[in-house]
């Protein structure tokens, strides 16, 4: 086929505002708002959620934009109201071992009520206990246990001063103990009148005195023994008291909470925890010393009874959708914070802080996975969580061994949940490759498609989605025209005219600032010129270096030639990305031909400026060059291609028909017509092959033409299979509408030799020759020539 001049409406497809069913987004109905075009992504998601496995989490591939928070959210809301809150959690103190706190799972919405119950039987307790303490029936008993223990030991002494009396001797209760001595006409005797006593009557008295104080000592002994026994008659009497003082307080709690197992063996150890440290209840002054130890302030031994709630679903409605948007290890995980106390950290069950997976327990944890990753430790922890199927924490700080202070091992607590991880799909790829644990826990993939066709429906859903953007971001209403004008522009940003973008983020930025000039123009509703003033003003802040490379070209300092003829040289044309900006310009490509052995110099990969796809791209070119003039003997050339004042990378193949061309023309003398610019690329047969960015090649190359002024002559010929790509701007459509401008399409590179050169390819006739005159006759001519004279350098060499 010959090469096909474009016509105006072939270059744009227009949306006509007709189709859309609404004057404006106002009248459009969001209720029946679902994921347009991500079918597949939702089948995924649907799977990914109704599958109650294991390990069958979600990962949403695709790019920023698309939606797929906002999708996600949608469906787990949709699946979450119909099922039922999952338990609180709470952490309760372990009175035999502190530093394991007990996890206690809950029904919903109970955990905050024992809460508050339990503050409210601590107050009650520090006013019942000190009261029962301070009655007269304690009282009472109290003196009856110390007047007892007093007659017993006054009588223990007073019958040993009796037996003593009786042999003569007597008990003097000095300050410093008892002191036995014999007795004189009732008098105590002293030392000189004891020594007056005869021998034997002497040694009876001491043996007397000796007994005596032998049965004192054992009285003096056993009075250690009464005193404990007085103690634990106090003890049980405390414990009566205490138990009488709680048991209303605590059969109310234990009624209250009949049906609640877990609460009802809480409240057991906790009822006899307090009977046993009574003295906690008790003023720090207070009167009664018959308690062991001393009174506690409220803030430091009472909190041993205090819950922390570590999870209240109390207002949950359904299961609960967790959002992380910082996943840090301790914000996954959970924490154990300390306080400072006398120089030392310090912490108890109490200071146990939740983290998104204790709040996502029973139900779904969204998180990003750019954000996982970059968090050091956090990926890890997730993974090893789900394994075991619980959350066990443990504070980083003891796990690298940098902090050696007092924490907690607290229980571990269950989880059941649905992770779902939302990143772009070069991620989820490398960690398909290189993280085995990713596909054993990760088995649903939803990915979300980048765009969808664009028909008659399509448009009408796409304008569904404008109207909900503009119901959320609260703009104005957009009339018809400026909906139709937007989804034009959602086919161009796909790069392809038959298809419609579904980045809902681009989308929302196009709309606010269409939103911003329709306020500055001071309308309420917005119009087809505030969408275009958006698009030209984001383009405008953004083309400051395409400015100044254009300028570049119309000051000559880079050479581009827009009208006449030259031998071996072409303009090609060339995209250049700046972030999500991209631009095209055209590139001057040159060849040059002579004598050699069939290799074709790649300058570009030669100083390593040429990626590996325009080397493959010039390799190809190099196999058509020789598949079409050297079959049956030996190429006998050396040629060289190089894109002239370049000084930065290049790759990609689209360069290369412009090459071939370049290089026909060095061969067979013919000049190229500049008028004209060429992208495509060749497979080795010389079909051509469509290509990226054919959008912005093409305004690059007007742009410049359009500066030094359309002749009429000048276009740009691109592979045919791009047709259906194209959404080129309003002012090329118009100057190819006037014939000041054109668009050519072909199928294989005979049809831009002949366009650029104004000759017949030619075609071999049953010799293999070609018609004089022809393209291909003046390069097999040439072919000759050097064949030739390769052969005669041969055989010169050979003599």
């Amino acid at each position: 086929m010959s090469s096909i001049k474009l016509k105006p409406e072939e270059l744009y497809r227009v949306t006509n505002p007709a189709d859309i069913k609404y004057d404006t987004t106002a009248e459009i109905d969001h209720s029946k708002y679902g994921a347009i075009g991500q079918s597949r992504a939702l089948e995924a998601i649907e799977f990914g959620v109704g599958m109650r496995r294991e390990n069958y989490n979600i990962y949403l591939a695709g790019s920023k934009g698309l939606g797929k928070h906002a999708v996600m959210q949608k469906v787990l809301e949709q699946h979450a109201k119909d099922e039922s809150p999952p338990s609180d959690w709470c952490y309760v103190d372990n009175y035999e071992e502190f530093y394991k706190p007990i996890a206690l799972e809950l029904p919903a919405g109970v955990g905050s009520k024992l809460r508050t119950d339990m503050a409210q039987l601590v107050s009650d307790l520090l006013l019942a206990v000190p009261a029962a303490y301070e009655n007269d029936e304690y009282r009472t008993r109290i003196q009856e246990i110390e007047s007892a223990f007093e007659e017993r030991r006054e009588k223990a002494f007073a019958e040993l001063a009796e037996e003593a009396d009786a042999e003569g001797i007597t008990m003097i209760n000095t300050p410093t103990g008892y002191t036995i001595v014999p007795v004189s006409d009732g008098k105590p005797m002293s030392q000189e009148d004891f020594k007056k006593l005869d021998e034997i009557e002497q040694n009876t008295k001491q043996e007397k005195i000796d007994e005596i104080k032998e049965k004192l000592k054992d009285l003096v002994m056993e009075v250690p023994v009464w005193e404990k026994e007085t103690r634990e008659q106090f003890k049980e009497l405390n414990t009566s008291f205490a138990k009488s003082s709680v048991k209303p307080f605590l059969k109310a709690l234990m009624d209250k909470y009949s049906k609640t197992p877990e609460v009802k063996k809480y409240l057991d150890i906790v009822s006899k925890d307090i009977v046993q440290n009574m003295q906690f209840f008790l003023p720090v002054n207070s009167n009664s010393g018959l308690l062991e130890g001393q009174g506690a302030p409220p803030s430091a031994e009472l909190r041993r009874y205090e819950i922390n709630v570590l999870v209240n679903n109390a207002e949950l409605q359904g299961t609960p959708i967790v959002y992380e948007n910082n996943p840090t290890y301790n914000n996954l995980i959970g924490r154990i914070e300390h306080i400072a106390q006398d120089g030392a950290l310090i912490t108890d069950f109490t200071l146990i802080k939740p983290g998104a997976l204790h709040k996502a327990n029973g139900g779904y944890l969204i998180l990003d996975m750019q954000n996982l990753l970059m968090n050091p430790f956090a990926w890890d922890g997730l993974k090893r969580t789900l394994y075991a199927k619980e959350i066990r924490m443990q504070s980083l700080e003891r796990m690298l061994s940098t902090v050696s202070t007092v924490t907690l091992e607290p229980e571990a607590i269950p989880l059941n949940v649905k992770v779902v991880l939302v990143g772009d799909r070069y991620l989820y790829y490398l960690l398909k490759t290189y993280d085995p644990e990713f596909n054993e826990l990760f088995k649903a993939t939803a990915d979300f498609s980048e765009s969808f066709d664009r028909d008659a429906d399509s448009v009408n859903q796409l304008a569904q989605i404008i109207s909900i953007v503009t119901n959320i971001e609260k703009t104005r209403p957009i009339k018809r025209e400026g909906v139709a004008r937007i989804i034009e522009h959602c086919s161009r940003e796909t790069g392809d005219a038959e298809k419609l973008s579904l980045h809902r983020g681009k989308l929302k930025d196009l709309i606010v600032e269409s939103d911003y000039w329709a306020g500055k123009n001071g309308k309420d509703e917005v119009e087809v010129a505030h969408v275009q003033s958006a698009i030209d003003s984001r383009i405008r802040r953004a083309d400051q270096i395409q400015e100044q490379v254009r300028e570049q070209i119309l000051r000559d300092i880079i050479l581009i030639d827009t009208e006449g003829e030259c031998v071996g040289q072409i303009n090609g044309l060339s995209v250049y990305q700046l972030g999500e900006d991209s631009f095209g310009q055209p590139s001057r490509i040159t060849a040059t031909a002579r004598l050699g052995h069939g290799n074709v110099l790649d300058i570009e990969r030669e100083i390593k400026l040429g990626g590996p796809i325009h080397s493959k791209g010039v390799m190809i070119l190099s196999s058509c060059l020789a598949n079409r003039y050297a079959k049956d003997r030996p190429l006998s050339l050396s040629a060289t291609l190089v894109f002239e004042q370049n000084y930065g990378g290049v790759d990609g193949d689209s360069a290369s028909i412009a090459e071939f061309c370049a290089l026909i023309s060095a061969l067979s003398g013919l000049p190229i017509n500049q008028s004209f610019a060429v992208t495509g690329s060749i497979n080795q047969h010389g079909a051509a092959q469509a290509i990226g960015g054919v959008n912005h090649k093409i305004e690059g190359f007007f742009d410049i033409c359009n500066a030094r002024g359309l002749s009429g002559n000048q276009g740009v010929i691109i592979p045919r299979a791009n047709l259906k790509h194209l959404m080129l701007r309003h002012d090329v459509v118009t100057a190819v509408k006037k014939k000041q401008f054109h668009v050519h399409t072909i199928d294989d590179v005979n049809d831009a030799l002949e366009l650029l050169m104004g000759k017949k390819v030619g075609v071999a006739n049953r010799k293999g020759n070609y018609r004089r005159g022809t393209i291909n006759h003046l390069v097999m001519k040439r072919l000759e020539e050097l064949h030739q004279l390769h052969g005669k350098y041969a055989m010169t060499d050979k003599s």
